[in-house]
């Protein structure tokens, strides 16, 4: 995940360069529940509205919450398919809160009227995220289903008045491209631009993808936007996930703008570290299977039912694992011979195994030029 409005701030308010980022435990996304009331374009778990079996039980959720919390594990992102659909949702909540987990949800945020609205503050939630993909008509087609755009704007009207911070993700294809400024006037505390990553349903669809000129263009929208809001005093969170090339891009956006803080904003960058997979997030989805992200379900690192996560995850033996952490990563093509591999550390992974059948080649989802790249 690359926090732009954090790296827009060093501009005008430096601060001292530290060591590599190294979090005691991963940021954990947790799919508590695999059913659906959606059936999304690009949705990465392929959920469906029907209840699926041998899904973990409250108690071994509870079980698993606290070994996580030993484990040094700081926050949780309780997801889905649609995690409002769990009869147990809030207890779970309220076990991780006094634990004393961050802890933020994610929601398509149609099933949120007034009612529900008051359980999630009553929750405690420290962040809630909803995916608005276009506006009106052009949502409710990724989504599956007549009414789903007025419903979610409902539900971040609701939880507003609430008093929570509410965030909007936005995932970028060619058929919602144009809807990106629309999406971006949206009152929101956060905004969120995740591009498409090549798992589970939008692998499917990867003709979708945004290309190289798309995906710069609206880079750009989002610097100027950041900028402009932290002159005004007006600002919000922006956040992009799934192409750590935006950090890179960043820098060069920065060196041709504000050229006098382009080394320390690179030291920033290098302290950030890009991609993060198997190190510092992790996915436990709704059988207790554990992942290195959510975009790994193919790939089982193990089962809480069957070992602790703590014991999956500090077992770095597998192939896969060790590869991920690796640092520099060893990877292959364009991705092995770029300058900026201590930044975004490789990028994505499932990208380029999913295209060439090769983890370690060249992620195609890198939109910097030849000539950005080279040593």
């Amino acid at each position: 995940m690359f926090r732009l409005t954090q790296f827009m701030r060093e501009l005008d308010a430096p601060t001292p360069v530290g060591p590599r980022r190294n979090p005691p435990g991963p940021v954990v996304i947790w799919n508590l529940v695999r059913r659906c009331n959606l059936a999304c374009r690009h949705c990465y778990s392929i959920s469906a509205d029907k209840d699926f079996p041998n899904e973990l039980t409250t108690g071994e959720i509870f079980t698993t919450l606290a070994d996580l919390r030993g484990f040094g594990v700081p926050a949780l992102i309780l997801s889905g398919g649609e995690p409002l659909l769990r009869p147990d949702l809030f207890e779970i909540t309220t076990e991780a809160k006094r634990l004393g987990f961050s802890v933020s949800l994610s929601t398509n945020g149609t099933l949120i009227d007034p009612a529900m609205a008051e359980r999630i503050r009553a929750a405690q939630f420290d962040y809630v995220g909803i995916s608005i993909d276009g506006i009106g008509a052009v949502h409710d087609r990724f989504r599956g289903r007549d009414g789903a755009y007025t419903e979610a704007m409902r539900g971040i009207s609701l939880l507003g008045e609430a008093g929570l911070k509410v965030g909007l993700r936005f995932t970028m294809t060619r058929d919602n491209r144009d809807h990106l400024p629309d999406v971006l006037g949206l009152a929101a505390d956060k905004f969120y631009l995740s591009h498409l990553n090549y798992a589970g349903r939008a692998n499917r669809n990867r003709a979708d993808d945004a290309e190289c000129a798309m995906t710069r263009s609206a880079m750009d929208l989002l610097f100027e936007r950041c900028l402009s809001e932290l002159e005004t005093g007006r600002p919000r969170e922006y956040v992009t996930g799934n192409n750590d090339a935006d950090g890179p891009y960043f820098l060069s956006w920065v060196t041709r703008r504000f050229p006098e803080r382009a080394a320390h904003i690179q030291a920033k960058l290098v302290q950030w570290g890009g991609n993060a997979s198997g190190v510092n997030v992790a996915n436990i989805d709704n059988l207790g299977n554990v992942h290195p992200d959510t975009m790994w379900g193919h790939a089982r690192l193990g089962n809480v039912r069957e070992r602790p996560f703590s014991a999956i995850w500090a077992d770095d033996g597998t192939p896969l694992m060790a590869g991920l952490r690796a640092h520099p990563r060893k990877l292959k093509g364009r991705c092995g011979g770029c300058r900026w591999l201590s930044v975004c550390n490789g990028n994505s992974r499932v990208r380029a195994e999913k295209v060439s059948g090769d983890r370690w080649g060249e992620d195609p989802g890198c939109y910097l030029t030849d000539e950005e790249i080279a040593a």
